[in-house]
């Protein structure tokens, strides 16, 4: 498929360095991504208008970086079908724990999937997106799991642990 597949939105500028993260990751599995600021405070018109217009234009997961009150991923759910990754960021001195609550804490109906405060969640996004996205996409599916195979490649085992032992033999 042509053209982003994900849109990446934050609600101020500042917040750029930490959602440029989760498209990093959706490069990695191949997955284009727009970005774009945009606050549901400040500019409640745009942000209607992107949602509304989001599915249209072929995307199929929105990612929102929020501090504070986090309003943006929630807003978004409310005016669109397609599923809302809401990414706390920290910029109170609450160092985004009150972004995770406001996050976290939608009413029911209007879920919006919650990752970690900050970079770590930025990148977990992405992630996040990439299995959604594999679950009608073939070639997202393969990437996602190479990457998790990848991973696993990384873990050090001792030397005759037998990975795929369910526990001690029974004599």
């Amino acid at each position: 498929m042509n053209g982003p597949r994900v849109g990446i939105l934050m609600g101020s500028e500042s917040d750029l360095p930490a959602m440029r993260l989760c498209g990093e990751v959706l490069d990695e599995y191949g997955i284009g991504w727009e970005i774009a600021v945009m606050s549901a405070h400040r500019a409640p018109d745009a942000v209607r208008a992107y949602a509304r217009q989001a599915e249209r234009r072929g995307l199929q997961v929105l990612v929102a970086g929020a501090g504070a009150a986090a309003h943006l991923p929630g807003v978004l759910a409310s005016l669109t079908p397609l599923p809302v990754i809401g990414v706390p960021l920290a910029g109170t001195p609450l160092a985004g724990f009150d972004a995770l609550l406001s996050i976290v804490q939608m009413p029911p109906g209007v879920p919006v999937a919650t990752v970690a405060v900050g970079e770590m969640g930025a990148r977990n996004a992405g992630h996040l997106a990439a299995r959604i996205l594999a679950l009608t996409d073939a070639g997202v599916a393969a990437a996602v799991q190479a990457r998790r195979q990848e991973m696993s490649g990384r873990v050090r085992l001792p030397e005759g642990f037998d990975l795929a032992g369910d526990g001690p033999e029974e004599a």
